[in-house]
């Protein structure tokens, strides 16, 4: 390996960090198909950037429940030009890659990105190989899967659920990047709120969140909150029916919530005002 490792530290510096989320999907759950043309895209992130948003996350596969799984190439068709574009109008702002795919991590760092998020925890032995023999940062976070595609059991099922099975689950994916050799100060790990969860097991993982770092020895700055416009926050208004882009205010105070257990890093597809 060569070059200099990414290093989160200047972008924990002061207040939170905001990734600001750019999809470049015709089926997201929150925008789809809103910024699949570039200039819609390079739009939305200068309106993210001038909000607060000091690094950018693009997908290209949305991962909503009942998502259609993508082929690599059909995905870097649909990053590519956005990558290009961002990287010559915005080549101050870090971008973050939100794939699954090694050969479309590959050719997106060797465009521009600087972070690999992977929703599937580096568990596919390609990004694993990449991750370790690359030195950009890393977002790993914890889900569960079902064939090729998600495991997204009934969110409304009433049973109680305690947190234990998603923390282990983090665990697990905190232990595999350790044991390839990857440093700790490279990743960021994501605990994976509605990726293969319910309501119940989602606000027990909530309400554990204030102990979370300790419980898996990691420091608090370095995990990564993606919450922004989910189910799980208009179920826990009261008001499941709520559309995702009429989230933001629960967003907002969500993440607020977070910020007092000392949480610093968040997805997120609106700042605060």
């Amino acid at each position: 390996m060569t070059g200099t490792a990414f290093d989160w530290g200047p972008l924990l510096e002061g207040g939170p960090l905001f990734l600001g989320i750019l999809n470049l999907t015709p089926d997201s759950f929150s925008d789809g198909g809103r910024y699949v043309e570039p200039a819609a895209a390079l739009s939305q992130a200068h309106r993210l950037v001038a909000a607060g948003a000091r690094m950018l996350d693009l997908g290209a596969e949305s991962t909503r429940p009942g998502s259609v799984v993508v082929e690599a190439a059909t995905e870097w068709g649909r990053l590519e030009p956005a990558l290009a574009a961002l990287t010559e109008a915005l080549p101050h702002i870090p971008l973050s890659l939100d794939t699954r795919h090694a050969t479309v991590a590959a050719r997106g760092l060797a465009a521009g990105a600087s972070v690999l998020n992977d929703v599937d925890g580096f568990a596919d032995p390609g990004m694993l190989d990449l991750a370790a023999g690359s030195r950009c940062g890393l977002i790993a976070m914890r889900s569960r899967r079902l064939g090729a595609g998600f495991l997204m059991p009934p969110y409304g099922d009433p049973a109680p659920k305690e947190a234990t099975s998603a923390l282990a689950e983090l665990v697990a994916v905190r232990d595999r990047l350790l044991t390839a050799g990857i440093a700790a100060e490279r990743v960021l790990l994501d605990p994976g709120f509605g990726f293969g969860t319910s309501f119940m097991e989602d606000l027990a993982l909530w309400k554990a969140l204030p102990r979370v770092p300790e419980a898996l020895a990691w420091p608090v700055d370095r995990i990564c909150i993606g919450i922004s416009r989910k189910r799980f926050l208009a179920t826990r208004a009261g008001t499941p029916g709520l559309p995702p882009d009429q989230r933001d205010a629960l967003t907002a105070a969500a993440h607020s919530e977070a910020i007092g257990w000392g949480y610093r890093v968040f997805r997120t597809h609106a700042l605060p005002g």
